[in-house]
């Protein structure tokens, strides 16, 4: 049968309503239950500080808890936990792979992600943290570039700027029930997977630790005959522990915390000499005060340690073993803010943060002989300072970012470099207006700026230049003549309660990028892709949103992006007047959920993905996209004595099993399915 968007969300939106009427029968005549301000939610990311969102003039919305299992994550990445947000295409092409979709109409570097407002790889933590450890996951859309840098990352695209918005994964904190968890699940791909987690509180020690295993014979997600093509099941092996202890000091304000995760990522891609091993290591320290009623600061500094390792074979000449890459990289990022409270809502913030990465590639040849690639440091600091302001139904915000980078380059793809040190130094700014019409209505508006240097992976790649077009070596090709990119963003919209439980949203959007480092394929079979300057890039579009809570049994939601890009390339008429990669030109979301009677829940949601493109260059890139998929999920509770819950639930994804093509020669795997239960007590 073949499923169009017009029908699936036609056929949905239908049975939206019809439930809706049903859910508001089944309640009459009793009067409509109060239900949570949508529209004015506690929020910590704009700001640094918990602050109602009537004092915020970025739009920010929340994923909670709650929602997670209603929207899946069938790839097994955090990041997914986003997609049913407007203005956002989560596209993580397999389970052993990062998230490369797009924010803002700008590509997957442009949103900056924190973990409990510290910044994390937006590629490779959201892979390897456990959402069981989340409290809520917050989204701000628009210009973050003033409160929070850019994440040094030398690895996957490079550095990570928030100039289109920033995601916030926020960790539980104050622990108030004890409780123990144990869960398993078994799913399509001979997926088994085991999961434990506890928390509890011992005077002012909050805690809680946890852990997963999963393994899975998983399946073929390459196209057949592409580079990822296979000659077995892979095997896949993932290994998460994590945990976070918080002592509070007398109060709920001043507090010390730690949280630690690790993970171990194992298997191969479906062929005998293409097995990898990744770990990914990373800890948070916090100290929070409070220090009186109008004066506060939080010092932080973490550590994120990534190392990862992956053969190569001969295909499809031969399977032999053709060498590996390995890729070692620690960043230590640090942040120290202060914040004063003042007049009728003032708020002024002001500090400093930095970042210290070390990177290093290595390649083993047939023969086994390690030869160095890549060896680098980098270093980056800033000074930032933001005033807020409440004039009655305004709400003003302006702030500055002072920002250093240094690059000291000791090796490019194996030699040594043409220019050993590099640094920049830039002014950043940004502003934003909101005015609370009503307590139903409010308008915002917001702009700054951004800029990034290139990454050590694009100026040096993981292969060399000679590498073009050879069988067999699949990874990046270098490009030691890229620029740095600076960007602007600007957004207006309006928030809207028309009633009791609902919430309209409408937000535009225009962000500008020049100089635009882009990852473009240049081979198909071998995959191989190379970052390049395409120019000025533009992006533009509207995101418009609705979420209505009914009543306590049954809400429902839908939301569309549409995004406009274009490349101005004058010295390249194969990429003047192109769009920018990943970034489809329509991506829609329509769901519900509903609670039966004892304890039985039903969601679901169809996800919309527009037309999108690998590459910039007209001649040789590659259409995707045009495609919907279907997602159910459904979950009953059992309560036994003692206290003692039993959730029993199953996840359906991809109904229509289409498996469409994405890019690199990646494949959806179609349909797939997870049954699993979960013992609380």
């Amino acid at each position: 049968m073949r499923f169009t968007l017009t029908r699936i969300s036609a056929a949905t939106a239908l049975l939206c309503v019809a439930l809706a009427a049903q859910a508001q029968q089944a309640t009459a005549p009793a009067a409509p239950p109060v239900v949570e301000d949508e529209m004015l939610p506690v929020v910590v990311t704009a700001s640094k500080l918990s602050e109602p969102q009537k004092n915020v003039t970025q739009k920010v919305t929340v994923v909670t808890q709650e929602e997670f299992a209603q929207t899946g994550t069938p790839n097994r990445n955090a990041a997914e936990l986003l997609k049913r947000e407007p203005g956002m295409f989560v596209n993580a092409l397999s389970r052993n792979d990062a998230n490369w979709g797009s924010y803002g109409g700008l590509g997957p570097k442009y949103n900056g992600m924190l973990l409990d407002g510290m910044p994390i790889d937006s590629f490779v933590d959201p892979m390897a943290v456990d959402a069981m450890a989340f409290d809520r996951v917050e989204s701000q859309r628009g210009p973050a570039s003033v409160m929070y840098g850019n994440y040094m990352s030398m690895d996957f695209a490079g550095n990570q700027s928030p100039l289109a918005g920033i995601s916030n994964y926020v960790l539980k904190d104050r622990i108030d029930e004890r409780a123990t968890s144990l869960g398993a699940s078994y799913g399509s791909f001979n997926t088994i997977t085991g999961r434990a987690y506890h928390q509890g509180n011992a005077g002012n020690f909050h805690y809680f630790v946890g852990g997963s295993y999963e393994r899975s014979d998983y399946t073929g997600y390459g196209m057949p005959h592409s580079w990822l093509d296979t000659t077995k099941d892979p095997a896949y092996r993932k290994g998460k522990i994590y945990g976070k202890g918080t002592v509070f000091l007398g109060r709920d304000d001043h507090s010390i915390s730690l949280f630690g995760n690790y993970s171990t990522h194992k298997g191969d891609t479906g062929r005998p000499n293409r097995d990898f091993s990744h770990r990914y290591g990373l800890l948070n320290f916090t100290y929070a005060n409070q220090i009186t009623d109008t004066f506060g600061m939080t010092a932080k500094v973490g550590l994120r340690d990534y190392s990862r390792y992956w053969s190569e074979d001969n295909y499809p000449a031969n399977l032999s073993w053709n060498g590996a890459g390995r890729v070692k990289q620690r960043i230590v990022p640090a942040d120290l803010t202060f914040n004063w409270k003042h007049g009728n809502g003032g708020l002024l913030t002001f500090g400093a943060d930095a970042q210290w990465v070390d990177y290093k590639t290595e390649s083993i040849s047939p023969t086994h002989v390690v030869a160095p690639g890549n060896d680098m440091k980098a270093k980056s600091y800033g000074l930032f300072v933001q005033e807020r302001m409440v004039l009655g139904d305004w709400v003003l915000r302006a702030g500055g970012r002072f920002s250093r980078t240094t690059h000291d380059y000791k090796l490019i793809s194996g030699g040594a470099p043409g220019l050993a040190s590099q640094s920049w130094n830039k002014f950043l700014w940004s502003a934003g207006a909101r005015y609370n019409f009503s307590s139903a209505v409010a308008f915002y508006a917001n702009a700054g700026s951004s800029f990034t240097p290139p990454s050590a992976k694009s100026v040096g790649g993981t292969l060399l230049a000679s590498d073009l077009g050879v069988a067999g070596r699949n990874g990046q090709l270098p490009n030691a003549s890229l620029k740095p990119e600076s960007g602007l963003a600007f957004d207006l919209g309006v928030d809207t309660r028309p009633m009791q439980g609902m919430s309209l949203g409408a937000r535009l959007f225009m962000n500008q990028v020049k100089d635009a480092i882009v990852t473009n394929v240049v081979s198909q079979n071998p995959s191989q892709s190379r970052d390049v300057n395409a120019g000025k890039a533009r992006s533009q579009g509207i995101e418009l949103s609705l979420k209505h809570q009914v009543n306590e049994q049954f809400g429902y939601f839908a939301n569309t992006t549409f995004t406009r890009t274009k490349i101005t390339n004058p010295l390249n008429p194969g990429e003047n007047g192109s769009q920018l990669t990943f970034v489809p030109d329509n991506v829609s979301n329509l769901g519900f959920s509903w609670k039966l009677p004892f304890g039985t829940e039903i969601s679901s949601y169809v996800q919309y993905t527009g037309r999108f493109y690998d590459s910039t260059d007209k001649t040789s890139r590659k259409t995707f996209g045009k495609h919907a998929t279907v997602n159910l999920h459904v979950s009953h509770d059992i309560k036994l004595a003692g206290g003692t819950k039993v959730n029993v639930y199953a996840d359906f994804n991809n109904i229509g099993n289409k498996k469409f093509e994405q890019p690199w020669q990646f494949r959806d795997v179609g349909f797939n399915a997870t049954i699993g239960a979960q013992v609380r007590f």
